[in-house]
């Protein structure tokens, strides 16, 4: 039996139906950057590191290629207008979402999270098309109670809580 590579759109919609967490990812840099980001996960208890992917391609990754420090977001189910707006191309992601302000290491720290963390960048790795940043973090502070937002099949949804 031969065996195929699997081809972009199929591995595109296989990868639909796995649930992802929705983050928010933030850089300090002229203008700040920031991007929403299906690909964070935990990857080390000792020492703490985080891991996120972006695309060499991605209007972010110049000011992330070179970040010390970055934020990464969790977002909740009421912000799927926040995921949304840092989602979108083209437009200033932080005058469209005002609540915001500078945090440790100059990094911006977007208000009424679930959470957030600000990292010191460890490494990025490439991987394809992409770059795998992982990163310490180094402050850590809970927002909001609530239930994460989630993406699954190409659109937001939320964890039935029974």
């Amino acid at each position: 039996m031969t065996q195929s590579l699997v081809d972009a759109d199929l591995f595109r919609t296989l990868l639909r139906h796995q649930a992802s967490t929705v983050t928010v990812v933030t850089a300090a840099g002229t203008p700040p950057v920031g991007f929403t980001a299906t690909s964070f996960t935990s990857v080390s208890l000792a020492p703490p590191l985080v891991s996120f992917c972006l695309s060499h391609g991605a209007s972010s990754w110049p000011t992330v290629a070179v970040a010390d420090h970055v934020a990464v977001h969790l977002l909740g189910q009421r912000q799927q207008a926040l995921a949304r707006t840092f989602a979108t191309s083209g437009i200033d992601r932080f005058a469209a979402s005002p609540t915001w302000q500078v945090g440790p290491h100059g990094v911006p720290v977007l208000d009424g999270t679930l959470a957030w963390f600000v990292c010191r960048v460890v490494e990025r790795v490439a991987a394809g098309d992409h770059a795998v940043v992982l990163a310490e973090p180094l402050v850590a502070q809970r927002g909001d109670d609530g239930t994460p937002l989630l993406y699954h099949n190409g659109r937001y949804a939320t964890l039935a809580v029974a």
